[in-house]
């Protein structure tokens, strides 16, 4: 429509992009379902029971909006983290948070700092308000915290543990990164994977620059449930209430979410099983000749050697209906990302995947 209204100039000059293609979009293409879906780190075990008792006790209340302000959740999150209630701000997962920080924070043409081929919506969010992405490369396949501090930039995005790469920094590392950046240098740290990492650093609201995100999509089973947190001092956090989605996270989102976090002896034997499935199957990948970057995710980083070994893999687990993925860029394009369940799902894996590494 030639004459019709035109997306403002910074959307416009965005290229369409897909930041990934679904396992079902795949499936439609194929005709066919996937027998594991292993590719988008989802838990294979499923949501706590107590968190589906409540989900389905919510549903029965769908009618009515959630609280906006999620005050019971907010305040379970505080007293674990020793916190006040101000601390903390939900959204509907980690990826809306970056998308709510990206348009409170960053302005257009302004640089931003991220490890090059790392989270893609990180990048998708920086983009959609004309943010200018410094990139650092990866260090031996772990991010390299150093150059990261080291780049004059309003914004700088950390994961850790890191997606894709599945590597993790020390809490004493992370702390020292931390004290290297200015106070007026904001710090996304994003711990999706929080769960699987030893030495959790603890939080500390009075901090004026850094924001740590945390999701129930990993180890509590709730990736298609849309639920995160912020915990970062108030002041950072308040500006993201004059353009957040006050009903953005469902009630039965927040039932779940709660009931999820009080379930700690279930969240705890999904970490265990995921670590021993996941040892089980280095070991077994080691025997046939393959290496794994070292994880403290629920994913492993297989190494193919070369990013056409890796396609090649990809696409003959596709034929054999199992649905992984892959890094886009070097260095770890020759990589591909497999999620790990149950040591019975990753036997499955190994049995269809024979042959093939």
């Amino acid at each position: 429509m030639p004459n019709g209204p035109r997306p403002t100039d910074v959307v416009s000059q965005i290229p369409a992009t897909v930041p990934f293609v679904a396992p079902e979009t795949i499936e439609r293409q194929m005709g066919q379902t996937f027998e594991l879906r292993l590719g988008a780190n989802e838990s294979l075990f499923g949501p706590s029971p107590r968190a589906i008792e409540a989900m389905a006790a919510a549903s029965a209340r769908g009618h009515f909006y959630g609280d906006p302000e999620a005050l019971e959740l907010r305040g379970a999150i505080a007293a674990r983290e020793g916190c006040a209630i101000e601390n903390v701000l939900l959204a509907s997962g980690i990826d809306e948070l970056l998308m709510l920080f990206a348009r409170v924070y960053v302005a257009p043409g302004e640089p931003v700092a991220t490890t090059y081929g790392s989270y893609p919506t990180f990048e998708y969010a920086i983009t959609s308000v004309g943010g200018r992405l410094v990139h650092v490369p990866y260090r031996n396949h772990s991010v390299d915290l150093e150059a990261l501090a080291a780049v004059p930039a309003r914004l700088v995005y950390l994961a850790n543990p890191d997606n894709p790469s599945s590597t993790w920094k020390s809490r004493a590392d992370v702390a020292a990164f931390i004290r290297a950046l200015p106070e007026d240098r904001l710090l996304l740290w994003d711990e999706a994977y929080s769960n699987f990492a030893p030495e959790l650093e603890a939080f500390d609201g009075s901090l004026p620059n850094v924001v740590r995100l945390r999701t129930f999509s990993k180890a509590h089973g709730m990736a298609g449930i849309r639920i995160g947190y912020a915990l970062a001092h108030p002041d950072l956090l308040t500006p993201l209430n004059k353009v957040r989605m006050h009903f953005g996270v469902s009630n039965v989102a927040q039932a779940g979410a709660l009931a999820s976090y009080l379930d700690v002896e279930t969240v705890s034997r999904v970490v265990r099983e995921t670590e021993v499935a996941r040892d089980w199957l280095v070991g077994v990948m080691a025997e046939a000749g393959v290496m794994c970057l070292a994880s403290r995710t629920n994913f492993l980083c297989v190494d193919l050697g070369s990013r056409e070994a890796a396609e090649s893999l990809l696409l003959s687990l596709r034929e054999r209906r199992v649905f992984i993925r892959k890094p886009g860029l070097p260095p770890l394009d020759r990589f591909v990302r497999v999620s790990v369940g149950s040591r019975e799902v990753m036997e499955r894996f190994w049995e269809l995947g024979c042959g093939l590494f």
